[in-house]
């Protein structure tokens, strides 16, 4: 079950996610952070770097349910300048080890890109370590690659730097839908 996470709900979800974010960084996955990861650096980015964006209404927050816990999550981040009310970014999906290869992310994708329909957004934007096996799901949901930028982030095993790929879905070329009723 795919639901977007209320801030009142948000508590109650916290050590979720802080076990998703933390066994997805020790899994290799490019989103932002490097070993060593702790799981108090989960809790933080949590906190300190989501609830606010719940909290002023700018982020939503969507969670997969399974087996009685979250297994995956994504964020809708609004644009906040002024010219880009059009806009808002794809961040952080991640899905429990544990539970991939089950059409989880394909499904919270799905949610999502529902939602920015639904706020009027017309363009999505995100960005993946090139090499990283999402860049593929990304693809098949019809996001095109805009370009790639050598060198951008760190590997998170390793000291070395490795190229991102930013990607952008035209939400205005969907096909429109009409309820009945």
């Amino acid at each position: 079950m795919i639901s977007r996470l209320p801030e009142a709900f948000f508590d109650a979800a916290l050590e979720d996610l802080s076990d998703i974010l933390h066994r997805c960084v020790h899994t290799g996955s490019s989103i932002g952070f490097i070993l060593p990861f702790s799981h108090e650096a989960a809790l933080t980015y949590w906190r300190d770097r989501v609830r606010p964006g719940l909290r002023q209404g700018t982020l939503d927050l969507f969670v997969a349910y399974g087996d009685g816990r979250i297994q995956g999550t994504v964020q809708l981040i609004q644009a906040t300048m002024p010219n880009q009310p059009h806009r808002a970014d794809v961040a952080k999906l991640l899905v429990h080890p544990d539970a991939r290869r089950r059409g989880l992310g394909r499904a919270l994708m799905t949610a999502l890109e529902a939602r920015a329909v639904e706020l009027e957004k017309s363009l999505l934007v995100l960005d993946t370590r090139s090499s990283d096996p999402s860049r593929v799901l990304y693809q098949s949901l019809g996001f095109q690659i805009s370009g790639e930028i050598p060198n951008y982030c760190r590997n998170p095993f390793e000291n070395r730097l490795e190229p991102t790929t930013y990607m952008f879905k035209d939400l205005s070329l969907l096909p429109v839908v009409k309820t009945v009723g």
